[in-house]
């Protein structure tokens, strides 16, 4: 009721639309308010104002009868873990009122604080908002009806059982086949307990594929989330999407973060750590889906060099000389390289941030880097030796030296085990002693204990959850902003802990608003295309879904070749035609996906110029290693060409053949000067000795040096590069990259001849054909 109140205010005075943080805080006062003061809430309230009034309330009146003992409770749902460490002889939480019912329905079990499928604070008040939770789910009355107070006598006479294993010796245990790692990894698993069911979102998202975005969080919100912090080493991860590579890269996450800048090529750069209370923050740049790219693992790997260029230009000037030693291109969906992230994450230690924008693969990347079933303490390098092993030790020795050194090693793994077990028993006995101390204190003392341990109000970072060796994991769904609330999963025992957060926007509004309901699913990339190529003549245009994009050449006379890596339906048509299908005023019948009524908002993205050499790469067999070997220089035409990137849907690779100027000669038709090379180191030095100048100038005015661009290769003899003209959604959505030249992946590999084992076998087509007259005979 407060919250919809909250609503309407909001609405009348013409702010914006409420955030998670603050509807945590709504709900938070409402239910302390439904706690202490039920009864004057009642009677400040008029009945018809708020009808709810007149049910059971959600949280009775007297509730210091039934408190259970103090425990801080987690983010996400309980797991069947944390139910079997459960007390057998806690009492149960307060009920829930069932709604089809007057009468509340015998439920053991309460809600958690969070979903888990995507963070945002449990609610039943708002079913359009996120965290909603409908207790006439069949699943969730199954839940919070579960009594895991009966299996107090199975598990209590495991714990007898597992108490006296771990007293016994461990030579003894070694005989029966027991290690002493594994009583000592966790507490009993419940597998019947059935699991915390998801959020009423959730639920549709995984189920219907159906659902509602929530609000992207700023780059200062992030930040300020990052600062509450409790862990002095941080770790960054700047997840970005392969398909639409760089469109997804955070250029300013530096600055807006305000971590330190990128080192640079210099063997003498330092790092700096943050300036606030000594500690200390690193990126590490994770390119996500990289299945996309190529089909083999080798050829993305070879990909390496061309994606940190890329990555340079993205990060602007500044960082042109970046060292990017910190760049992973991984595979969720195949397992690449995500092991090694897996161990870094580990040897870190920590806090592990994932930060990036929305349909960039964080959630997925998350499931299958983090730490899981490594229960044992992470301190814990004991070395527990069988007498086989011993006696092998010691046979091995070759002199006495050596013969008291094996025995000294022994000697001192046997007082490390025998240290190790007394503080596994001063542990476990404090422990004990606790939990006897809670269960006396008076249930007074515990409803304050319990209200000064609730998070802060005005707390961006959500409490911590218990550990567990096997987590539930954040959902993952195309819908875009499906993660509602940091989400936090500790590893290792206190090692450290993982934390997906909420996507960052990338264009507001995003492209699937001028998409229809039911083809939004089909502007994301979830395997990799074999692109077919499309020939563009002159007058022509290519338009993708319909009209959504449209590509236009504006060089005359030209053809140029596309190959689209993009999931939705291209489409060759003339250029006039092309303008009304985009602007939704064609009577032909074409399949569109574009919302009906969009077609004035359609703008120009701008004109792209094809301005990078691939003749090497495009020229075919003429400069192929296993055919004509030709050089490019001495071709008589080049190959221009470029990737246009779509925002979250993919790229398309185009390229187009221009013809030598008019007196051209092949370098190797030419007679070479033999004082070239002489000549080439003197304009080096003279190009050198002027830079100096510059710089030292600049050092002199106090300002900041910034070198020229370095071009990659001589490209004055093009007069005019090609171009093409891209229409889009409002003019947005649309961006340019070096080519990666995609198309040449694909196919068959292709082998010299001197490199083939064998002669390959004879084609007996032909023979049939022959015979076949003579067989009529």
């Amino acid at each position: 009721m407060i919250w919809d109140n909250e609503q309407s205010n909001l609405k009348d005075y013409g702010e914006s639309p409420p955030t998670l943080s603050s509807m945590r805080s709504v709900l938070r006062q409402t239910k302390r308010a439904a706690q202490h003061d039920y009864t004057a809430l009642q009677n400040s309230i008029p009945a018809f104002l708020c009808p709810a009034l007149l049910r059971t309330p959600i949280v009775p009146i007297s509730r210091r009868a039934e408190r259970t003992p103090s425990r801080k409770l987690s983010v996400c749902r309980r797991l069947p873990q944390e139910v079997a460490a459960t007390a057998p002889d806690a009492p149960s939480e307060s009920p829930i009122p069932h709604h089809g019912s007057s009468t509340p329905a015998p439920y053991r079990r309460g809600l958690p604080r969070t979903c888990t499928g995507c963070g945002a604070p449990t609610q039943i008040y708002d079913k359009d908002e996120a965290g909603y939770y409908d207790v006439d789910r069949k699943a969730l009355r199954r839940y919070l009806a579960y009594d895991a107070n009966g299996q107090g006598a199975t598990k209590g006479e495991d714990d007898v059982y597992s108490k006296a294993l771990k007293q016994m010796d461990p030579k003894l245990l070694e005989e029966i086949g027991l290690e002493r790692e594994v009583l000592e990894a966790g507490d009993h698993v419940d597998t019947s307990a059935p699991e915390m069911p998801v959020c009423d979102r959730c639920h549709n998202l995984v189920h219907h594929h159906t659902g509602v975005p929530i609000f992207h969080p700023s780059v200062d919100a992030i930040q300020q989330t990052i600062a509450e912090s409790p862990h002095r080493r941080n770790h960054i991860y700047h997840v970005i999407d392969a398909a639409d590579f760089p469109l997804s890269l955070v250029p300013t996450l530096q600055s807006s973060l305000r971590i330190p800048k990128l080192r640079t090529q210099n063997r003498r750069a330092k790092h700096k750590g943050w300036v606030a209370n000594d500690r200390i923050a690193e990126v590490s740049f994770i390119i996500t889906r990289a299945d996309l790219l190529a089909p083999k693992k080798e050829q993305v790997d070879v990909l390496m060099p061309y994606m940190k260029d890329v990555l340079r230009d993205a990060l602007g000037r500044s960082n042109k000389l970046a060292r990017l030693g910190n760049v992973r291109l991984v595979s969720a969906k195949r397992g690449w390289w995500t092991k090694q992230v897996k161990e870094d994450i580990w040897e870190r230690g920590g806090a592990g941030w994932m930060v990036g924008k929305v349909n960039v693969g964080k959630s997925n990347l998350f499931e299958v880097v983090f730490p899981k079933g490594r229960g044992a303490d992470y301190q814990d390098v004991r070395k527990i030796r069988s007498a086989a092993d011993r006696e092998a030790m010691l046979e091995a020795t070759q002199s006495l030296d050596e013969y008291m050194q094996v025995q000294k090693q022994l000697a001192d793994e046997d007082a490390e085990n025998a240290r190790h077990d007394k503080l596994a028993n001063e542990k476990a006995q404090r422990s004990e002693n606790q939990e006897t101390e809670k269960q006396e204190e008076p249930q007074e003392e515990e409803e304050e204990e319990e209200e000064e341990e609730d998070f802060d109000l005005d707390a961006l970072l959500p409490p911590p959850q218990p550990y567990t060796p096997y987590p539930i994991f954040p959902i993952a769904s195309s819908l875009p902003g499906t993660t509602a609330s940091p989400i936090r999963i500790p590893f290792g025992r206190n090692r450290g802990e993982l934390v997906d957060l909420p996507g960052l926007a990338r264009t507001t509004p995003g492209l699937e608003t001028f998409v229809q309901p039911e083809f939004q699913s089909d502007l994301v990339m979830t395997s990799r295309i074999n692109s077919q190529r499309f020939t563009l003549k002159p007058g022509q245009s290519l338009i993708l879904g319909g009209g959504l994009i449209r590509i236009t050449p504006t060089t005359p006379d030209l053809h140029f070749l596309i190959h689209p890596f993009v999931p939705i339906e291209p489409h060759i048509t003339r250029t006039d035609k092309a303008v009304d299908y985009q602007a939704q005023v064609s009577e032909r019948n074409i399949e569109s996906i574009l919302t009906p009524g969009i077609g004035d908002k359609m703008r120009s993205a701008g004109t792209f110029k094809l301005k990078w050499d691939v003749t090497k790469k495009l020229a075919g067999p003429l400069t192929s290693s296993v055919a004509a070997k030709m050089r490019p220089e001495n071709l008589p035409f080049r190959i221009f060409s470029t990737d246009i990137l779509v925002e979250g849907v993919g790229w398309l690779e185009l390229s187009a053949q221009l013809r030598r100027p008019q007196g051209w000669r092949a370098p190797g038709m030419v007679k070479k000067d033999p004082n070239a090379a002489a000549k080439a180191k003197a304009v080096a030095q003279q190009k050198a000795a002027e830079e100096r100048e510059r710089k030292y100038q600049a050092k002199v005015r106090g300002e900041e040096y910034v070198g020229d661009e370095v071009e990659e290769e001589d490209l004055e003899d093009v007069a005019d590069f090609p171009e093409v003209e891209v229409f889009s959604p409002l003019g947005r959505f649309v961006g340019q990259r070096r080519p990666m030249c995609a198309s040449t992946v694909s196919g068959p590999k292709y082998v010299a001849s001197r490199d083939r084992d064998s002669r390959p076998r004879r084609s007996m087509k032909s023979v049939k054909m022959q015979r076949k007259p003579m067989e009529r005979w």
